[in-house]
């Protein structure tokens, strides 16, 4: 079964997280919620418009042999916090070397920080200049530049999972996937 890291801190796009989750495990993806040692309440992770997600595991006892894929959701003050978390950074260097990196909205700043974003990404509009790199695209929800994955918003959150499950796991679990949830947008 394919696996997929999602780290959180606080201030993280609820939206963007809850999507991704929902959409990758309908898939069959294993994911695997982390937080950060030092969030304050533990596993509790406040996101970004007040509402509380329990993670499943610390960062700090992460493997990366475990999983295949590791995903970003977006939101400032989250992207923020993992840009600034040097596990989070070593993961991304870990995933890069052979395995797949995506994040969304605001976290491509992560990748950029950690040296691994590509020469083609999208990330959301207003963050683009702030994560000041060349090959941003907007003309696509989803852009993949070899291993890494990258995509624009909350609105493109549904459809980021869907292209992760169908990396992972195949075009027909995705369509699975997407005809069950009455997706004709992606």
């Amino acid at each position: 079964m394919a696996s997929v890291l999602l780290p959180i801190a606080k201030g993280f796009e609820e939206l963007e997280a809850v999507a991704l989750i929902d959409v990758m495990r309908r898939g069959g993806i294993d994911v695997r919620v982390a937080y950060l040692e030092d969030e304050l309440q533990g596993n509790l992770v406040l996101g970004a418009n007040g509402i509380t997600i329990q993670a499943d595991i610390s960062i700090k006892t992460i493997i990366s042999d475990d999983f295949d894929m590791i995903v970003l959701p977006g939101g400032w003050d989250g992207t923020y916090a993992l840009a600034e978390n040097a596990r989070i950074l070593e993961l991304l260097k870990e995933f890069k070397e052979g395995k797949l990196v995506g994040a969304m909205c605001a976290a491509p700043f992560v990748l950029k920080k950690a040296g691994v974003l590509g020469s083609a990404y999208t990330c959301y509009p207003g963050a683009k200049d702030e994560i000041n790199h060349p090959g941003y695209s907007d003309t696509s929800k989803v852009v993949t530049d070899g291993n890494v994955i990258t995509s624009q918003g909350p609105g493109t959150a549904v459809c980021f999972g869907l292209a992760i499950v169908e990396r992972l796991v195949g075009n027909e679990s995705m369509q699975a996937v997407k005809d069950g949830m009455l997706l004709d947008y992606c």
